[in-house]
């Protein structure tokens, strides 16, 4: 059964997929409290004006955090490329990063 918005997204996983999940959905909220939410493409969406901006998603052993579109060197440790990176499931969340991201992202947006 596909999710009807986030918190039933996150609902359908394993408690030590949920956290890391929980975590990304409020690092992005906390960086850019305007966006709105949606499931779009069957995962987490964040949207600006009714575009969409970031998706994250939850893999066996990963989640994708999708619309990253810097590129420096605190993404080496984790794979990524054409705008997605890859956080391991079993090390924790990089959520300044993701702020960072989503910050620079609506700041770039916004000139």
């Amino acid at each position: 059964m596909k999710a009807k918005d986030i918190d039933a997204y996150i609902a359908g996983f394993p408690r030590e997929v949920r956290e890391p999940l929980k975590e990304i959905r409020a690092a992005i909220k906390m960086a850019a409290p305007s966006l709105e939410e949606a499931i779009k493409y069957d995962m987490p969406t964040f949207m600006l004006d009714g575009k969409n901006l970031f998706h994250f998603a939850a893999f066996k052993h990963h989640i994708s955090f999708f619309g990253a579109t810097v590129e420096n060197e605190e993404l080496a440790p984790y794979k990524h490329g054409k705008g997605t990176l890859q956080f391991p499931l079993n090390k924790p969340m990089p959520l300044d990063l993701v702020s960072r991201i989503v910050t620079a992202k609506i700041n770039q947006r916004n000139i």
